[in-house]
């Protein structure tokens, strides 16, 4: 079994988000299990240069969008065992970051153009291509149009994964038809055609064989007019052809016994794993206080995070004597609000403004509890990686935090945390409440919630099994 990954960002050479993660992992579990992955990235100039000190040059080609003729090289490279094609050309990818460009469309756009011409490069076709996000659409779009003359490409099937609905790809028709060389027909209802304009997202729904998406609840979530984005009916279309795999963590990576960004390192004993709050207090500015409890925060700062309903219910968790430690960034609305309520309570609220791979360890870490309130979430992997570190998730009701975390029932002894359904200040403040009255009040019961935690595997291999077997059933 023969799969290609086209994706924008993958561990360990370039991360921004969770796709990164699932990139970085979802490979090295397939291989396990028989599956020959390559993943297809841009040569970001952001790449480490310890990766590139033995990339192979596999030749190069020229790509043509309308009037345009770009070059494209071609390297591998093999990271953490995973072999990786990355896509060169300078003017599209040797930049600070991989997105927020005026040019994105374009530079994406080459990019599907590139990893489908590399395919074609190859002695022998991938059986199938895995598609991740809106930056990778377009590849089965084009799979199934411009290059349908090609016999080979013919049996080649296609699987597109939703990480997150909202971001879609949407440029205008007059943009994508000029870079795409395509006539009217690629842009109606049944095609690229969003609301007047075009859509990459829209494109990997319509032409992949098989859809799928990060968790169960979410898979349904997206084919409701709350969730879907403007989408939803599509979804509803292709309901037949999409399934819900939850993603999981490297668990070799995320691991208390083994991290060395962890001032003590732990398993199973909470008093090992307390001795790390002392040290992230001094670290981040906060009192010096064992008894407190420790809140721990890493995620952007944007409305779909439940931010708003951080800093509305922040007053009341402050009045219940925990502190609370938050990493991250986005919104700068959100920032200057977090920013004005570190001079309120000093000592008792850490905002680390950015991105640290080894604090957000630390605090998953130290953290007693980690608050995660989403709006929504296609699955989240932070409350993943909180539980594999022995750390209670507070979380809101929605797609991935439904299905992996169960609120606590203090009568049958069964749930690993805590959780809210209604999008309120009042409900997480209350559930807060709810998890610090546990905390204080009832050791043996908060000693059986995260022994609950512990007891669930948060790796890959059952996913990996589920994506194996949909593979297959392609391929057949």
């Amino acid at each position: 079994m023969n799969v290609w990954f086209v994706a924008s960002e993958g561990v360990p050479l370039v991360k921004t988000g969770g796709l990164a993660d699932v990139i970085g992992a979802l490979p090295k579990a397939l291989a396990g299990r028989g599956v020959d992955v390559t993943v297809v990235l841009p040569k970001y100039g952001s790449i480490p240069g310890a990766y590139l000190e033995n990339a192979v040059f596999k030749g190069y080609y020229y790509i043509t969008m309308g009037w345009r003729r770009e070059y494209c090289g071609l390297f591998e490279v093999l990271a953490d065992g995973v072999r990786f094609l990355l896509v060169d050309n300078e003017f599209y990818f040797r930049r600070e970051s991989p997105y927020g460009y005026g040019d994105d469309a374009e530079r994406f756009v080459f990019f599907s153009f590139a990893a489908v011409e590399a395919m074609l490069r190859e002695t022998t076709l991938p059986d199938v291509v895995h598609c991740h996000d809106w930056q990778a659409g377009l590849v089965p779009f084009l799979l199934r149009t411009r290059y349908a003359y090609e016999p080979a490409v013919q049996r080649v099937r296609t699987v597109f994964t939703i990480h997150n609905l909202q971001y879609q790809g949407v440029f205008s028709r007059e943009l994508l038809q000029d870079l795409l060389s395509v006539g009217d027909d690629a842009f109606t209802g049944d095609s690229l055609e969003f609301y007047g304009a075009a859509s990459c997202m829209k494109a990997g729904l319509r032409f992949s064989d098989k859809l799928t998406t990060v968790s169960p609840s979410y898979a349904l979530e997206i084919q409701t007019e709350a969730y879907g984005e403007k989408l939803d009916g599509v979804l509803r279309q292709r309901a037949g052809d999409l399934v819900g795999i939850l993603n999981g963590i490297d668990t070799d990576s995320y691991d208390s016994m083994k991290d060395p960004a962890l001032p003590v390192r732990y398993r199973d004993s909470l008093a090992k794993k307390r001795l790390n709050k002392p040290a992230l207090q001094r670290e981040l500015g906060l009192a010096e206080d064992a008894e407190a409890p420790l809140i721990g925060v890493v995620s952007r700062m944007v409305g779909q995070k439940g931010f708003d309903l951080i800093l509305d219910s922040l007053d009341g968790i402050m009045a219940e004597g925990a502190q609370l430690a938050i990493l991250g960034s986005g919104d700068p609305h959100f920032e200057h609000l977090l920013g004005e309520a570190i001079h309120r309570y000093p000592g008792r609220l850490a905002v680390w403004f950015g991105f640290n791979e080894g604090l957000a360890r630390r605090i998953y870490a130290a953290s007693d509890m980690f608050l995660m309130p989403s709006r929504f979430e296609p699955c989240g992997l932070s409350q993943l990686i909180s539980l594999r570190y022995r750390t209670v998730p507070i979380v809101r009701e929605t797609g991935g935090l439904k299905d992996t975390v169960e609120a606590y029932n203090e009568f049958a002894g069964t749930g690993n945390g805590f959780s809210f359904g209604p999008a309120t200040a009042h409900d997480l403040l209350h559930t807060v409440r709810r998890a610090l009255h546990f905390y204080r009040e009832d050791p043996e019961a908060w000693k059986r919630i995260v022994n609950n935690g512990a007891k669930r595997d948060y790796g890959w291999g059952s996913s990996a099994k589920q994506y194996e077997l949909l593979y297959r059933e392609l391929v057949k």
